[in-house]
């Protein structure tokens, strides 16, 4: 947008959108900053006039209409009606196609050359509306832009102020404060473009000769252009800021929360900071209270599963375990369970470390070790609280497990997370923690492991042959492969060109009925429970993961990927 001209600034005024007041304040803020920002960018900045009122303004001094893209999906034929490379480099988006009339949102109106530019390059006639520029850029990001392609644009923007940078990098890092302009921008634009992409996570990892940046999409690390290696003690001392750490302090690791808005919605991070060899590492986890599914039937339950998991949510007492690995979704399944019993007949408490999504209608206890509030204290707290039902968000030592035990024993349905990797494993883990085989055989109930595979992007699933790796890796025959057919991902605009677009869950649901309890009073090995849980019709998670590729929902590779360490 033409935002740093006169013309623009005339409007402004013109439409009495702002008072001399506000406009000395806007220009003491120029001031501070020379050469850095527009007096436009600073009425923006200061919340004098939003970016949509000077939209609208310019859309009607070019008498073109604006029109609002929030939470607007473009049509797959449309996007692939203009290529990425013309959409990014003109900063226009494709909204509307009819015959040979292509309609384009921009937001700057006064370039008209680009509509001409495209008019030839398209080959067919072009038809121009106004929209906000951060509504463009979600548009891009969504059908265009990788996060390779958005790193690079954030510092190409920020390049001419590599001087300023540069300045910046000479002061201590105490001195670094929220007058450091370029550095806040460019700390924000890492934020906001890793929420656009779907980010779950942000890696700030320092190497020997250079700073390296990641975003983990769909549970992959992918890695985007870094900031200068020059950079990275502002960058740090800035996200220290923001968690409210304690920037002086370099030998320990620490840990801080962000809140930020990314256009109309409120996010928050949680902040890790550790000490590494070539400088402190931050990790920051991306928390959107919108995106958490609560809704059981959609976290890709089969309905035999669906079958097992309503007989044990109508359980009134015992323990529900959920295990896997960090960032299988363990807590977004148990919030799932939580909020589908919710009722106001039950009262719910739960203790967790941290409080990740606050649930309505439920008690959430956060868990504080410096005050001496840990797992088995607050559980001990909780119980005299007379709940129904106990989540605690991890079972990490004996003592909490043989309180959690005593809750289920003693008429309370508890749910809680193991780190296993299997269902049948984590009777031996609790076990192996010092609790006793019978009381685990009395309590536990149910056990599910899971995990997340890739969905295949449906704009570009295409039929796959496997490969003759893919075959020997999971026995597939050709008796199997005759009677069924399987799909991948071709890469496009929409999924970032890697074939994926969101995940689903896959499990395995170990019940311990008569049999099961008997081998747990024995003390049996974890492959001995397996052997049983299966001849009991327990689904592994291969097997799982094999109906959703076979269903056309995720691919061999992932399967592979995914249940590499199960073996059935």
């Amino acid at each position: 947008m033409a935002r740093d001209n006169k013309y623009v600034l005339e409007l402004i005024k013109q439409a009495g959108l702002v008072s001399p007041e506000q406009l000395e304040a806007a220009q003491q803020f120029v001031r501070e900053f020379p050469g850095e920002i527009s007096m436009v960018d600073a009425l923006i900045t200061k919340k004098i006039v939003s970016e949509a009122e000077i939209t609208q303004l310019l859309a009607q001094e070019y008498g073109l209409e604006m029109i609002d893209l929030h939470n607007y999906t473009v049509p797959p034929e449309v996007v692939d009606a203009m290529p990425g490379d013309l959409a990014i480099s003109y900063n226009v988006v494709p909204v509307m196609k009819h015959d040979d009339l292509l309609t384009v949102a921009m937001s700057d109106p006064g370039a008209m050359d680009v509509i001409d530019a495209l008019r030839y390059r398209l080959g067919c006639d072009i038809e121009a509306v106004v929209a906000t520029q951060e509504q463009i850029n979600q548009i891009l990001d969504a059908n265009y832009r990788t996060p390779k392609d958005a790193m690079e644009g954030l510092m190409s923007q920020l390049g001419e102020e590599a001087g300023v940078m540069e300045k910046v990098d000479t002061m201590d890092e105490e001195e670094n404060t929220e007058d450091d302009a370029p550095i806040i921008r460019l700390v924000s634009g890492i934020i906001t473009d890793a929420y656009r992409f779907g980010a779950s996570d942000i890696h700030m990892e320092p190497m020997e000769k250079r700073y390296r940046i990641r975003y983990r999409i769909d549970g992959v690390l992918r890695e985007v252009d870094a900031p200068p290696k020059f950079l990275q003690p502002n960058l740090t001392s800035r996200l220290k800021i923001m968690a409210r750490l304690d920037i002086t302090e370099k030998r320990i690791p620490q840990d801080g929360r962000i809140k930020m808005s990314v256009g109309p919605k409120d996010i928050d991070l949680r902040v890790s900071s550790i000490p590494t060899t070539h400088g402190e590492s931050i990790v920051m986890r991306i928390l959107d209270k919108s995106s958490i599914q609560l809704d059981v039937p959609k976290l890709g339950f089969y309905a035999d599963d669906m079958v097992l998991v309503n007989r044990i949510l109508g359980m009134p007492d015992g323990i529900f375990l959920v295990t896997g690995p960090t960032g299988s979704g363990k807590t977004t399944s148990l919030y799932a369970f939580l909020n589908t019993i919710n009722t106001v007949s039950r009262k719910i408490i739960t203790v967790e470390d941290p409080v990740e999504y606050q649930l309505p209608g439920i008690n959430q206890v956060q868990v504080d070790r410096y005050v001496n509030m840990t797992f088995a204290a607050a559980l001990r707290a909780i119980l005299r609280q007379a709940p129904n039902i106990v989540m605690i968000g991890e079972i990490r030592d004996v003592e909490t497990a043989e309180i959690a035990i005593n809750a289920a024993l003693t008429g309370h349905l508890v749910f809680s997370t193991l780190h296993t990797n299997d269902a049948p494993g984590a009777i031996t883990r609790l076990v192996d923690m010092g609790v006793k085989a019978f009381l685990v055989a009395s309590a536990v109930r149910a056990i599910m492991a899971q995990r997340l595979l890739r969905r295949i992007c449906k704009h570009c699933a295409a039929d796959y042959t496997p490969t003759d790796m893919e075959k020997h890796l999971l026995g597939l025959s050709d008796e199997y492969l005759a009677t069924h057919t399987f799909k991948k991902g071709k890469g496009c605009s929409s999924c970032g060109k890697t074939g994926y677009k969101g995940r689903i869950g896959i499990y395995e649901i170990c019940m311990l009925d008569n049999d099961i309890t008997e081998l747990v009073y024995r003390n049996e090995p974890t492959q001995v429970i397996r052997e049983a849980a299966r001849r009991n019709g327990m689904h592994s998670l291969r097997e799982d993961a094999m109906r959703k590729a076979e269903a056309g929902i995720s691919t061999l590779e992932e399967v592979i990927r995914v249940t590499m360490m199960d073996e059935d």
